[in-house]
């Protein structure tokens, strides 16, 4: 019988923090901290999962190790943004659009814990695995790993660089990885998913971990990920983002291809 005990509690865990975290932004005017708070979450239930779960040491060790230094990685990274820059467009689009309504925001950060406790299903799954030798399905899983969390890391980096230029404001990102795609580090931290899909290879209830990468790629590609983050990015860059549009894969990497000419 699949284990539903560990979801509850992170569920419930995650329910009070983002409660918290609401309150914090009430506070600071500031939700932001909402992206924080999701991947430390995150990062703490693969730790949790781990610590409880019916499999044998391997796959939960591994899913402390990559789940673990995934989230708090992207937690801090996030942290550093929130702290020393206003708060993100996004969000100030929302506080708009609703009217800075407190009421929809802690809406919007009760759904946030919902999501959490959908998100970390495959670290459950994967450590719920029985096998006791994961073989290459551990090594796949490291090396896709490893390159995600490189990838995703050296675009957030690159973008980092750019943005601290001030002769790049009101300009668009094209260094390094931003030149093949518009995403680059949505691509990886979707790629990433598929760490917990091999994992859990063995495992009965493998299937639930390809929740992971499929629900994170349809919430990067048309829900909470991309279509709000262009938006934003179209409002205050205007015709700049346009020709980075025309000219740039919008997740995928790939090569840039030369934007559409207007006639005069």
């Amino acid at each position: 019988m699949f284990p539903f005990e560990p979801l509850l509690a992170v569920f419930a865990i995650s329910v009070v923090a983002m409660a918290a975290t609401w309150e914090l932004q009430r506070r600071t005017n500031n939700a932001g901290y909402v992206d924080v708070v999701w991947a430390a979450l995150m990062g703490g239930a693969a730790i949790f999962y781990s610590a409880v779960g019916a499999g044998t040491s391997a796959p939960r060790l591994l899913v402390a190790m990559l789940g673990g230094i995934w989230g708090f990685r992207l937690s801090l990274h996030l942290l550093a943004r929130v702290l020393h820059e206003a708060e993100d467009g996004r969000y100030r689009f929302l506080r708009e659009h609703w009217g800075g309504s407190q009421l929809k925001f802690f809406g919007f950060f009760m759904l946030q814990a919902v999501m959490t406790t959908i998100f970390s299903l495959p670290f459950l799954v994967a450590a719920s695995n029985s096998m006791s030798r994961l073989g290459l399905c551990a090594v796949a899983a490291v090396a896709v790993w490893l390159f995600s969390i490189c990838g995703e890391s050296i675009a957030d980096s690159q973008l980092a660089r750019f943005r601290t230029n001030p002769c790049n404001k009101g300009k668009t990102c094209r260094d390094g990885l931003w030149r093949y795609s518009r995403h680059p580090n949505y691509f990886f931290e979707w790629l990433h998913w598929f760490s917990y899909v091999l994992l859990s290879i063995g495992s009965p209830w493998w299937w639930l971990s390809l929740a992971g990468p499929i629900l994170m790629g349809v919430s990067l590609m048309w829900l909470t990920g991309i279509p709000f983050t262009e938006a934003q990015s179209l409002r205050s860059r205007g015709e700049d983002y346009r020709r980075y549009q025309q000219e740039t894969s919008v997740f995928f990497p790939w090569f840039p291809k030369k934007a559409e000419t207007r006639d005069s």
